[in-house]
């Protein structure tokens, strides 16, 4: 039997996995559609005068560096939950006599499988929301025709998308460890150290010189967005640094903290991976740190006249910036939540023994769901606000004027952000456990 027949067998439809094979084609749709819709916007820029497009695409380069993260998480989500929602099957094989090569192929062929469908799927979303995407306006005029991508990107794209989930499922083999005694090897994750907050507090001192200084070391406009685009990038990459650090003191005071079942539970379940709860909420802690740079930004900038009929391209510039930021803020949210879905599917499906046996201990459903909630809003709460006082911080005359002389702006981004937060808090219920684990007792 070949290891093609293998994949179709174990990975075609069934009702026992339908659920998970839904969500993870809906995500790796999402994830294509989503970097579609991204590349025709920046890709539309290139209509502009030569003038606008050295500042334009530099600021569509940030909107990308932003979303890679969000987006990273999505796909490593799906590819996640496609191997869980398999996992007794593979192991069956490995019962069967089937080598471990031999089980890694037919899990990478079914990852691969399921992106190639979840990425087609994406295009024709693309295709389908582009129309709405054509009526972003910029420079005064929706984007229109520009927002359609040639042919051979969209096959690169989806060449993409298929690539990266084979190899997030070879690594995720990894950590999965599939013998004939057992489907997965749990270990203790290791703490995060000290040293990360450290590190993280002397970057953002490092961002705080580099953009105090920027007017010194910069003198064109290209240069300057330029360095604030690797400022932003570098500001991440510090910041993600001592996220899961974050997450495992949270979880620790709320350890301490706990009064009830559903506290202690949620605890618990913060404590076993602190990385991994990042993970599902480090989204929500970027979009926290482009609303509030990006919005402040945008608020002073609107503070100059604008001019309707303007035929400078700079007058129209600080409402586009607060379309960007907008834009992109419904889009990290709408990465997040879908990734959200998606891992908390993923979790309930490894906890399934653990639910089971609470449940029949006599611990309600509704108590293991409300753990499993608060085990995501709590982290993702604690990292919205730390990361929106660290930018606010090092932005911290700027955004301190944005809120007094332009408090609209300000309102129109913090209501977006929790807006944002309302939806990661819906899309989390499709892992119900009392649902999700129905019928596999």
């Amino acid at each position: 039997m070949s290891i093609l027949h293998l994949a179709w067998l174990l990975g075609r439809p069934a009702k026992t996995r339908l659920a998970p094979q839904i969500l993870t084609v809906s995500a790796y749709a999402l994830v294509s559609a989503i970097l579609l819709i991204v590349l025709g916007g920046a890709y539309s820029f290139t209509s502009f005068e030569v003038e606008a497009q050295g500042a334009y695409l530099p600021l569509a380069g940030l909107a990308v560096v932003l979303l890679v993260v969000p987006l990273m998480v999505l796909g490593s989500a799906a590819a996640r939950l496609s191997a869980r929602a398999n996992d007794r099957a593979l192991s069956s094989l490995r019962l069967l006599g089937a080598t471990g090569s031999q089980i890694s192929l037919v899990a990478i062929v079914q990852a691969a499988g399921t992106a190639l469908a979840g990425a087609l799927a994406g295009v024709v979303l693309y295709l389908a929301c582009a129309p709405l995407a054509s009526l972003i306006p910029f420079q005064g005029a929706p984007i229109g025709a520009a927002i359609y991508l040639p042919v051979w990107v969209l096959a690169v794209a989806v060449v993409a998308v298929v690539v990266l989930s084979a190899v997030s499922a070879a690594a995720g083999l990894r950590k999965l460890m599939i013998t004939p005694l057992a489907v997965a090897t749990r270990r203790s994750a290791p703490v995060p150290s000290w040293i990360r907050a450290v590190a993280t507090v002397g970057g953002i001192i490092l961002l705080c010189l580099l953009f105090s200084n920027l007017g010194a070391v910069a003198q064109s406009f290209a240069v300057i967005l330029g360095a604030i685009v690797g400022g932003f990038g570098f500001g991440l990459l510090v910041l993600n640094l001592v996220g899961p650090y974050l997450v495992s003191k949270v979880g620790q005071v709320k350890l301490r903290k706990a009064d009830t079942p559903a506290q202690l539970l949620a605890a618990r379940m913060i404590l076993e991976n602190p990385a991994e709860s990042w993970r599902q909420v480090s989204g929500v802690a970027m979009a926290s740190f482009v609303a509030v740079v990006g919005g402040s930004g945008a608020a002073m900038m609107k503070l100059s006249p604008a001019q309707e009929a303007s035929e400078n391209w700079y007058d129209y510039l600080p409402g586009d910036i607060l379309t960007g930021v907008l834009v992109t803020l419904a889009i990290t949210f709408i990465c997040v939540a879908a990734s959200s879905a998606i891992a908390q599917s993923a979790g309930t499906l490894d906890r399934a023994e653990l639910y089971s046996g609470l449940h029949r201990l006599g611990m309600p459903w509704s108590t293991m769901n409300a753990a499993r909630t608060k085990s995501l809003m709590i982290p993702a709460l604690a990292a919205s606000l730390a990361f929106a006082i660290a930018s606010t911080l090092l932005v911290f005359p700027l955004a301190g004027m944005a809120v007094l002389l332009s408090p609209l702006t300000v309102i129109t981004v913090i209501a977006a952000v929790l807006l944002g937060l309302a939806l990661v808090r819906v899309s989390i219920s499709v892992a119900d456990p009392a649902r999700l684990l129905a019928g596999r007792d």
